[in-house]
């Protein structure tokens, strides 16, 4: 699904929000900047060197984009803070000058560190030195906020090659990272195994009560499953596969994220219990029809309690799904949002791994919970 990043303000935040992408969009791009409070900066002027453009084409894209802008790190210094990021730029210029080498003075991608590199660092900041000096107020980028813009020129020849590399990145990091196995994305966060431990515990109660208080029928697991899906997410499952591209002996469950997976097992139980007590109350087993209707007004019941479940649920799989898999589930598509930094991290980072190493990880305690 080709993504246009000038008009989707949800795809320019899923990549900015991704982390180990923009760490590699850093390295192979890169853009010399002064590192100040933990982040490296960049003025109004040297973006809009970078892109070839007016600063009024800069100053445009703020006025246009000013919330966005700020959530990805510009901002304006005044007072103490741009004192001291105006002589961190003058500490900066001076000791390159004097060494000719930067490696320690916090700047910016210097990929090989030769004469050339450091003469064009210290030529880019000299510029900035005497115009910083005359002002009381300077609008400042950060590495994010210097690609968000990018995202948003559509008037720059290097804008549109930025976003094209930007692009190609977060596939190769997405695909470096999960070996192209986005379709189990889902199984490498740490939630997910404890809760398909528990949803299956669940599951088997209540087809025991499919089994023990509905009349023998061919569709009755098939037919309350798809219910429990459509209520949570719209899809039945062949819909889901469909979306998915999962063939049809691969398990639609092992690709659910922790959070859905939670939400069947609720309902698995609650209609469990509901119709065990329907059963009850007639002294018989209940057809299919009856079953199905049972099922309507255990929904209906449960309504006000589910709905906070049930929207975010909806939320993540569908914003999920569009940015790890580059899936979108066309009945969701109005709870798509932006995956979240914590996401990332939570699939793609350091305390991601796959599912068979978690579980030769903590095979002993996944066997307790599988017992209870």
């Amino acid at each position: 699904m080709s993504k246009d990043l000038t008009n989707s303000s949800i795809d320019r935040k899923n990549i900015l929000n991704n982390n180990l992408a923009i760490q590699e969009v850093y390295e192979q791009i890169g853009f010399y900047g002064i590192k100040f409070e933990g982040k490296y900066r960049f003025t109004k002027q040297q973006v809009a060197n970078y892109f070839e453009v007016d600063i009024r084409t800069i100053d445009r894209i703020l006025e246009n984009h000013k919330e966005e802008l700020e959530h990805s790190g510009y901002e304006l210094f005044v007072g103490q803070k741009l004192k001291g990021f105006k002589t961190q730029v003058a500490d900066f210029v001076r000791v390159a000058k004097e060494k000719r080498d930067v490696h320690d003075i916090n700047v910016v991608n210097i990929l090989d560190g030769n004469d050339t590199n450091v003469v064009t660092i210290i030529q880019l900041f000299e510029k900035e030195i005497d115009s910083l000096q005359k002002t009381s107020i300077v609008g400042i980028f950060t590495y994010k906020a210097f690609l968000n813009v990018g995202m948003l020129l559509t008037n720059s020849e290097k804008s549109q090659k930025l976003r094209s590399a930007i692009l190609d990145i977060v596939i190769d990091v997405l695909n470096k990272k999960l070996g192209g196995k986005t379709k189990f994305i889902n199984q490498r966060e740490e939630d997910f195994l404890p809760s398909a431990i528990r949803e299956f515990n669940y599951r088997q109660e209540f087809t025991n009560s499919l089994h023990q208080f509905v009349e023998e029928s061919t569709f009755k697991y098939s037919q309350i499953t798809d219910k429990i899906y459509r209520s949570i997410f719209k899809e039945n499952i062949k819909e889901y596969k469909q979306i998915l591209k999962l063939k049809p002996n691969e398990s639609a469950r092992k690709t659910m994220y922790s959070e859905v997976l939670d939400l069947i097992a609720g309902y698995e139980n609650g209609f469990a219990k509901f119709l065990e007590s329907e059963f009850k109350n007639k002294g018989r087993k209940l057809s299919l029809s009856e079953t199905n209707t049972l099922f309507t007004t255990y929904e209906s019941i449960t309504e006000a309690t589910l709905i906070p479940l049930r929207e975010k649920a909806r939320s993540l799989m569908a914003s999920r799904d569009l940015a790890f898999r580059d899936a979108l589930h066309e009945k969701l598509k109005e709870y798509v949002n932006e995956v979240s930094s914590e996401d990332y991290e939570k699939f793609l980072g350091e305390r991601s791994m796959d599912l068979e190493q978690r579980l030769e990880d903590n095979k002993d305690i996944f066997k307790r919970l599988k017992d209870r």
